[in-house]
């Protein structure tokens, strides 16, 4: 009995050592690496965020080092226990498309007729989030817009990594607007929404949807924060922005391979531009360049860096990413111009802005119109804090009303 004790009590001081290093390892970094700009509100609240956010990441290394479980696990298990409300105005139904897990909201209201769609892609880089966590943005969307929403449970990488959780969100926005009027919907009326690499997922959608010829066209598509090109990682926002959090500009690069290779890799070269063939370098400038950034958005800064030595190896590793399911940037001009009516919303302090200042001027540079809203004082992901109480931010009120705003303003 005393061995087994003994044993019982190494082993917790050990976690306890474990956990203090990763606390100090956290408390440094932050500190040292982390910037809050004074632009930010509540800066002090981001900083706690971007903290537990790093100590589970590093957590979660650790105990992939150990074989224990992939990296994401912690993130995803602490996102899912946040505080959600069920609200008392909407009927919440968990059904299934066609085997992917969805989560319908219905107004209890009695319609006049058939209401607007809303088809709603969770952020979290394809890594974490669920419909669980995404719970009070789509409660919020659907009662203040008064719509049916479905709320798309895709799969994860790196179980599942690249194309199949974008795969799963086609399956069921397909479903949906084929069986649009079972769910009180005006086929007609339906748009697609995405957060961060939901953002991603509803643009390569919509750009999927416009070959399809047997299906009622997606009426708009609302992108938030979307992450759009791998051609430029230093771009304007992606300078000004590469120590604030919670979205790094090195955490997002290695949350996009991940997500596309499901493994780990050394992404230093990915950000210097070396992955990128001199040719194919050249002919994407057209699309992903400071130049068509407005001067507006460089006035914190901006250095125009020459890409590092190509790399063929680099470039076998991560090529598909410049398919353009998974950086919709890239699409041709005879894509982009069939394109619905659009909704952007960007931040300030957000590493993503700048996709989408470039999508903005590829859309209405061929025809599309677009409804953009800048968040001043906001960084990345502002509207998943939204229904967290003290722990939400101005922000994210800020962001559900324009998404609201634009929602009822095409259907009338």
């Amino acid at each position: 009995m005393a061995f087994g004790g003994t044993l019982w009590m190494l082993i917790l001081y050990m976690i306890i050592f474990i956990h203090v290093l990763l606390f100090a390892r956290g408390v440094y970094y932050h500190f040292t690496r982390t910037h809050i700009p004074p632009g930010i509100t509540d800066g002090r609240k981001l900083l706690f965020f971007s903290f537990v956010l790093g100590y589970l990441l590093e957590l979660g290394v650790f105990l992939e080092k150990l074989g224990i479980c992939h990296r994401y696990v912690l993130c995803r298990a602490a996102y899912d226990n946040m505080p959600t409300r069920k609200d008392s105005k909407l009927i919440r139904k968990d059904l299934v498309f066609d085997g992917v897990p969805v989560r319908v909201y219905w107004p209890k209201t009695s319609p006049a007729g058939n209401r607007r769609g809303i088809i709603y892609l969770h952020g979290g880089a394809g890594l974490i989030g669920s419909i669980r966590a995404s719970e009070n943005i789509c409660s919020s969307i659907a009662r203040e817009s008064d719509s049916v929403l479905v709320s798309v449970g895709f799969r994860l990488a790196p179980e599942h990594p690249y194309p199949v959780p974008v795969l799963d969100c086609l399956t069921a926005a397909i479903h949906f607007l084929k069986n649009a009027k079972e769910y009180g919907v005006d086929p007609n009326c339906i748009a697609i929404v995405g957060d961060s690499s939901g953002g991603t997922f509803a643009t390569a959608i919509c750009q999927e949807l416009v070959t399809r010829q047997n299906l009622p066209r997606l009426r708009a598509q609302v992108l938030i924060n979307p992450f759009l090109q791998t051609g430029d990682f230093d771009l304007p926002s992606y300078q000004q922005n590469q120590s604030v959090p919670p979205l790094f500009r090195k955490r997002i690069i290695k949350f996009g391979v991940r997500h596309l290779t499901g493994k780990d890799m050394n992404v230093d070269g990915v950000i210097k531009g070396a992955h990128i063939p001199p040719d194919l370098w050249e002919k994407s400038r057209k699309l992903i360049s400071a130049d068509n950034i407005p001067e507006e958005f460089k006035a914190r800064g901006y250095v125009p860096k020459a890409p590092a030595p190509f790399s063929e190896e680099l470039y076998e590793q991560v090529k598909r990413g410049r398919e353009t399911m998974f950086a919709p940037l890239l699409a041709e001009d005879d894509i982009i111009r069939q394109l619905p009516e659009t909704f952007i919303l960007t931040c300030e302090y957000d590493v993503l802005r700048d996709d989408g200042l470039l999508y903005k001027k590829q859309l209405e540079d061929n025809g599309v119109p677009v409804t953009h809203h800048h968040l001043p004082d906001a960084g990345h992901a502002t509207i998943c804090y939204l229904g967290w109480g003290p722990l939400e931010f101005p922000s994210s009120k800020k962001c559900l009303q324009h998404v609201v705003q634009f929602l009822k303003g095409f259907y009338k």
